[in-house]
């Protein structure tokens, strides 16, 4: 049986929250939006169900690992995508098991989607989109 995916987009900058929800909503996922910590920790820990998570850890009112710590302590797991156009998160997630960094440029839309089908692939998550990642 296939799903719809269930994805969460945090970031603190409307505009990119708003786009990644067209660009992410036209592959035929589900998108919920926060902007700040609490929105983010209300979402992953609330009955509605979250699949992945894509997040820019530059946010307001949570410290970074404390951030890290409840994406990776959350049952059951939960794969996150970082979406940052920082180097320093980089270096400084290295260690987290769950996360995949992709760097904000250019055409990051477009990595973003495929790295999403790879972990969703590699999680055997049976999904259904409309664009051309068709699974």
């Amino acid at each position: 049986m296939q799903k719809k995916i269930n994805l969460l987009v945090v970031d603190r900058n409307p505009h990119i929250r708003n786009f990644l929800k067209r660009e992410f909503q036209s592959e035929g996922y589900n998108v919920k939006l926060a902007k700040n910590g609490k929105e983010l920790m209300d979402l992953i820990y609330s009955s509605e169900p979250i699949d992945l998570v894509i997040i820019d850890p530059d946010i307001p009112d949570i410290t970074l690992s404390n951030l890290f710590k409840s994406l990776e302590d959350r049952v059951p797991p939960l794969p996150f995508v970082i979406h940052s156009d920082l180097y320093d998160y980089l270096e400084s997630t290295s260690h987290i098991s769950k996360a995949t960094f992709v760097l904000k440029q250019g055409s990051s839309s477009e990595t973003l989607k495929d790295v999403i089908l790879n972990i969703l692939k590699e999680s055997q998550i049976e999904f259904k989109t409309t664009g051309d990642r068709k699974e």
